[in-house]
């Protein structure tokens, strides 16, 4: 039976165009590979499995977005929450909140999705939450249905890309539901897994 994780080697877990351009370019061994997989591992909820490259679990997202908790937390293999998200109240389009631990003020960052029909490449904005001055930190570039993204930081650099899962076997195909997450060493793997989880929640 084919596995669903990569056998690649990686490097450790936590650092602090068209859509068939974005997916070209990845190396291996400078960036973190993760294998995402839209399975919750509790009964009757939706969510991610997250598994690094020797198989490991190392993420497991649970989503209440249906319930009436109206959250999703990103947690670790132990259960333990790293990240919780919100949708942003009386919000202009699609807006939503990322928070640390199980905390619900001071938000780290905001995911926006993009509205502008006038740049159809761009699927989402990544914002700091300073009330002062909400600066642009990342833009999320491609086709979320193909699994062939990217996101950009300031210096238009490529720091993460979702692509779509290669099975090891000829002739075996996985699905959407399963699709590898690359992740540079200029980007912490968590807040990929949040623009992960948000990009499903803007384009499923």
């Amino acid at each position: 039976m084919t596995k669903i994780y990569p056998n690649a080697s990686s490097s450790p877990l936590l650092n602090p165009n068209s859509p068939s351009d974005i997916c070209k370019t990845v190396e291996p061994d400078k960036s973190t590979l993760l294998t995402v997989w839209k399975k919750s591992l509790i009964f009757n909820c939706d969510g991610f499995t997250v598994f690094d490259s020797h198989g490991n679990l190392v993420y497991r997202v649970v989503n209440y977005m249906s319930s009436s908790k109206g959250h999703i937390f990103l947690m670790d293999a132990l259960g333990t929450t790293l990240l919780t998200i919100r949708r942003k109240k009386l919000s202009f389009g699609d807006t939503w909140l990322v928070f640390d631990g199980e905390t619900a003020k001071n938000p780290l960052f905001l995911v926006r999705k993009n509205v502008n029909l006038l740049n159809p490449r761009c699927l989402a904005y990544v914002n700091s939450c300073n009330q002062k001055k909400s600066s642009l930190l990342y833009e999320i570039e491609g086709s979320y249905a193909q699994r062939c993204c990217a996101v950009y930081d300031g210096r238009r650099r490529r720091v993460a890309e979702i692509k779509q899962k290669e099975a090891a076997v000829r002739g075996v195909a996985f699905g959407k539901d399963i699709f590898r997450l690359v992740v540079q060493p200029e980007l912490d793997t968590v807040a990929a897994m949040a623009m992960v989880i948000l990009l499903d929640q803007m384009f499923s």
